[in-house]
């Protein structure tokens, strides 16, 4: 038996420009973070008793004799990817709602992957895990993700990702402090909506005609650089949100399904209440609100939102990782024998 966690994931800027079909012309970078809200993937051998050969248990149940018949895409695309032939049982726990915009589909990728080569004893990098990831997702299941994800999810932690042009990317951590990294996380608020919707088709409302958002990509990415100055300095934290917010402002513009009246009117009254700056996190329309925050006004702005789920987290330092292998449980050959 396997089990794998892997985080999620909140990013703060330059998300957009993480779209091979903006990078590959403009180059692209990113800040995000991990954070310790985690999904589990526990994998193991279905003994040879049933008609099934395969069992995945989420939000439903599946049991399936073969690959083509499992619902699930990103299963299905991993086995195939892996050449499982069958046997197996992968069940799938989330301490998030999935399609909430804090890369559940990516970091479920992550795990599975993480978690079914440890299964059959193979060791994959960070890299390697990021890399495959991102070819599952974009190219086996078609899903129009950024690509900043599986990176963040894979290696964990606090990152500046730089994506070139030739299609690579770099992961630069950004080295703080233990007092500095703590103070960062004070400032930081993260509340649910209450719904949910799906990233793929978010995302296909921005990267239609991309290039003619390239102002708006381009200042997005500007405040990367921007960011870091104040991260890695001793100014204060503020300047943060204050630049979280005009992010967010250009972000909006990005497409007509970013925002709404509902999440234009939870942020209002987050600033009402204090919050210096915030966003939506990930595609938009929905999910998760992430808000900067000084720590004097949170309680104020947790009572303004009180109808919402706060989530208090922290940094995730590790990235996806193996909790439990047990190489020695038994095996079933095609007899049933052991």
């Amino acid at each position: 038996m396997i089990i794998s966690r892997t985080p999620f994931r909140v990013s703060f800027f330059g998300g957009g420009t993480d779209y091979p079909e903006w990078y590959k012309k403009y180059g692209g970078e990113v800040v995000a973070a991990s954070i310790d809200k985690y999904c589990y993937i526990t994998c193991r051998h279905l003994p040879p008793f049933f008609d099934h050969k395969f069992r995945i248990v989420y939000s439903k149940i599946e049991l399936a004799k073969e690959i083509d018949e499992i619902q699930h895409p990103v299963v299905k695309e991993v086995l195939k990817y892996l050449s499982i032939d069958g046997g197996l049982d992968i069940h799938y726990d989330g301490d998030i709602p999935a399609r909430s915009g804090i890369g559940s589909s990516s970091s479920f990728t992550v795990g599975l992957l993480n978690a079914i080569t440890s299964f059959n004893n193979l060791n994959l990098s960070k890299y390697q895990l990021s890399t495959k990831s991102i070819y599952i997702e974009r190219e086996l299941t078609m899903d129009c993700v950024g690509c900043q994800d599986q990176i963040t999810a894979a290696f964990g932690g606090l990152n500046h990702i730089v994506f070139t042009k030739n299609g690579e990317f770099i992961v630069n951590p950004v080295s703080l402090s233990e007092s500095r990294i703590c103070d960062f996380e004070n400032h930081l608020m993260l509340f649910f909506t209450g719904f949910s919707r799906l990233s793929s088709e978010q995302a296909k409302k921005i990267i239609e005609n991309i290039s003619e958002k390239h102002m708006a990509l381009s200042k997005i990415r500007q405040f990367v650089g921007e960011a870091l100055s104040i991260i890695n300095s001793k100014t204060d934290l503020k300047f943060i949100g204050e630049l979280l917010h005009e992010s967010w402002m250009y972000k909006r513009s990005l497409s007509n399904v970013m925002s709404n009246v509902l999440i234009d009117e939870i942020y209002t009254e987050a600033r009402l209440a204090g919050a210096l700056g915030g966003k939506i996190i990930g595609a938009g329309g929905g999910g998760f609100l992430l808000l900067f925050v000084r720590p004097r006004d949170r309680l104020a702005v947790k009572n303004r939102l009180k109808n919402l789920i706060h989530v208090p987290f922290r940094f995730d330092l590790e990235g996806s990782q193996i909790l439990y292998c047990d190489q020695k449980a038994k095996r079933y050959n095609n007899d049933g024998e052991n």
